[in-house]
């Protein structure tokens, strides 16, 4: 059996940490992003309306795991504090904790879901055949709600450890296993098992879904410095769930606001009709794929920077910070051309629609050239969370998701009159304009946590 990752981020090669890192994270994402082209892919041999009503009910469905997403996000902070304080028992209870605070949250989000997630999807489009798609798919992808949430969770505690391969390996067997399990359970065997049709694609995702959860509960639990875990760890603590909902629910509703901005793209895409929907969807999916290394890099970011704060070392902070900019400005001007050029082929892939194409390709020429911009507000969202100051994210996201993509999409839609591209060149200016936001907050923080963003304290 392999030895567990525990790694002390405080000491050591910051270029060695983040490849450590960021190299199996950006892998797991790809199979992760992979996982979604496989639903994508079998959604469209069935329908163009089976591929937007898969699109549909993900969002829905990523709205109610936005707690586990900010659950990982504070797991890593918290735990990678306490780890770099050298307070080990702390971050035990921490751990702990955090994962019966998942399972929580899991069982009340699956109960709210049943309630909102069909407001949503009625609110966004149209009825018809891909409306009703995307309420089967939601309503089968509430039983994996423990599965995301515990997963997410357990990932950001094996981060602040320095253990990224964990969750790599975990999406991967995920990713092989829905190759094998969609084509089953939507086609079945003839004569020995019935297919499901498109709920096939749901019920995938529950069952694969569940396997990395227990996977990543086993990581956790082998770590060195969770070995001395007790069971009464684990029982609720009222001070302990302030403390880490503090945390979680900045990034929650920084994700959730991100997710929102989604629905709201939907709802003037579906404008154009439903060729725009099934376009987006794809390229948004694809255009993943390039981001996984920017993703991977900005990811690793804040297990790092979460430790040095813990142990008070802002001028590593710092180095970290700039580190992760640097590699992730290269990794942008790399990804910008393949993106503009390869469009097209990669779309037509996916669908031999041409509208379909079109738009898809409209869309990946458009936001590749604002990669530069979402790498730095990836970066500032670790950096922030790593100060545990997740508020500021929040501030952040309501401007550029919320009020900045609502308000330019309408200027070059609603008074511009331009067709779905300025839906694009509304994104683009709300992603830019927030840019701006973060920066100018990142500066004022760091001033009080770090001694400053730009040079050391001066004493």
């Amino acid at each position: 059996m392999a030895q567990a990752i525990d790694l002390n981020l405080t000491q050591g090669s910051i270029a060695g940490h983040f490849r450590t890192l960021a190299i199996p994270g950006a892998v797991g994402m790809l199979f992760s992003t992979l996982y979604n082209i496989v639903d994508i892919f079998f959604a469209g041999l069935l329908s163009t309306s089976a591929q937007a009503g898969l699109a549909l009910g993900f969002q829905a469905f990523f709205i109610s795991i936005s707690v586990g997403v900010g659950l990982g996000a504070a797991m890593s902070a918290l735990v990678g504090n306490a780890l770099g304080a050298g307070d080990n028992r702390a971050a035990r209870r921490l751990a702990a904790q955090g994962i019966t605070y998942g399972i929580v949250a899991s069982c009340l989000l699956a109960l709210a879901g049943l309630w909102f997630g069909p407001l949503l999807i009625k609110l966004v489009s149209e009825p018809g055949v891909y409306r009703e798609a995307g309420l089967r798919y939601f309503y089968w992808l509430l039983l994996a709600m423990p599965g995301f949430l515990l997963a997410h969770g357990c990932n950001g505690i094996l981060q602040a450890h320095g253990d990224a391969v964990s969750m790599q390996r975990a999406l991967i067997v995920a990713f092989l296993a829905n190759i094998i399990l969609n084509p089953l359970l939507i086609y079945g065997i003839p004569g020995v098992i019935p297919g499901i049709g498109f709920n096939g694609l749901a019920l995938s995702t529950v069952i694969s879904q569940t396997g990395v959860m227990i996977f990543l509960i086993r990581q956790v639990l082998r770590r060195r410095r969770m070995k001395r875990m007790r069971a009464a760890y684990f029982r609720p603590r009222p001070k302990r769930f302030a403390e880490i909902s503090l945390q979680v629910l900045p990034t929650a509703f920084s994700f959730t606001i991100m997710l929102l901005s989604a629905f709201v793209l939907q709802f003037a895409l579906k404008l154009f009709g439903e060729h725009a929907i099934a376009g987006y969807a794809i390229a948004i999916r694809l255009e993943q794929v390039l981001l996984l290394p920017i993703l991977g890099v900005t990811g690793a970011l804040l297990p790092i920077a979460s430790q040095n704060f813990g142990a008070r070392d802002s001028q590593r902070v710092r180095a970290a910070l700039f580190y992760c900019w640097r590699v992730g400005f290269y990794m942008s001007l790399v990804a910008i051309p393949i993106l503009w050029l390869g469009g097209p082929l990669v779309m037509r892939l996916f669908t031999a629609d041409p509208e379909v194409v079109r738009v898809g390709v409209g869309y990946l020429r458009v936001d590749s050239l604002i990669l530069p911009f979402y790498m730095m507000l990836f970066s500032i969202n670790s950096l922030l969370q790593a100060f545990k100051k997740p508020i500021w994210t929040v501030w952040i996201s309501l401007y550029r998701q919320a009020f900045g993509v609502a308000f330019f999409v309408w200027v070059f839609i609603g008074i511009l009159g331009f067709n779905e591209t300025g839906v694009w060149f509304g994104t683009a200016a709300a992603v830019v304009t927030g840019w701006i936001v973060a920066m100018a907050l990142t500066i004022r923080i760091a001033k009080t946590e770090i001694g400053g963003l730009w040079v050391p304290a001066t004493g």
